[in-house]
């Protein structure tokens, strides 16, 4: 095994405490777009905004949530450059990352486990997520913080690597939420993840009710 594919064996097995994640990834910030874009083929970011900017105007505002290095950010403005986007991510030195490539409004750091209750109800057009809802990392409940942020009738895009699907809870969460009628599911497909892996993701579309 390479030293990328440890690196994201090690991330897998993190138990979701704040203080490991920032750690860990504190140490991987300054290559992460490198070991998981070129080296593991992680398409991710690509994914996510494809399927948001086919539900948002041209001048949205956008939550990435989770945004690391802000991958996803370029992918947004690549296909939409009127977007304004914001990103909140767990670790500084992600943080810091995604404010050298420009793409953002603003950047906050945020427990995606918190709620995010320091953010305003219903105030994104869309809200996006990648590489974040997986095994060690954000569980289920994470969504209740998005819907909580994202306006009613707006989308939600996220992705959900195929080992967390199941075993960790979100497909059930995510049939509760549309019985309880906090979300319609407009679309889940099984996509590729990390290409140069075989790994695979689901890519799950809400819309917020």
């Amino acid at each position: 095994m390479n030293d990328e594919n440890a690196l994201l064996k090690q991330a897998l097995l993190l138990d979701g405490s704040p203080d490991m994640i920032r750690k860990f990834y504190e140490g991987w910030s300054h290559t992460y777009d490198t070991d998981l874009v070129q080296d593991i083929g992680y398409i991710g970011p690509e994914i996510v905004a494809d399927a948001l900017c086919k539900k948002v105007s041209n001048h949205a505002t956008i939550l990435d949530a989770g945004c690391g290095t802000g991958l996803v950010g370029v992918e947004l403005l690549k296909r939409k450059p009127g977007l304004i986007v914001d990103g909140v991510d767990l670790t500084p030195a992600m943080l810091a990352q995604s404010r050298q490539k420009g793409v953002y409004r603003k950047l906050n750091e945020a427990d995606l486990n918190s709620q995010l209750t320091e953010f305003a109800h219903d105030f994104y057009d869309g809200t996006v997520s990648a590489g974040v809802f997986t095994n060690g990392h954000v569980g289920p409940n994470g969504l209740d913080g998005l819907i909580r942020v994202t306006k009613p009738g707006a989308p939600i895009v996220l992705t959900v690597r195929d080992s967390a699907w199941e075993v960790d809870g979100f497909k059930d969460k995510i049939e509760q939420l549309e019985s309880e009628n906090r979300t319609r599911t407009t679309s889940v497909t099984h996509s590729p993840y990390h290409t140069n892996e075989g790994i695979y993701c689901q890519l799950v579309v809400l819309e917020v009710v």
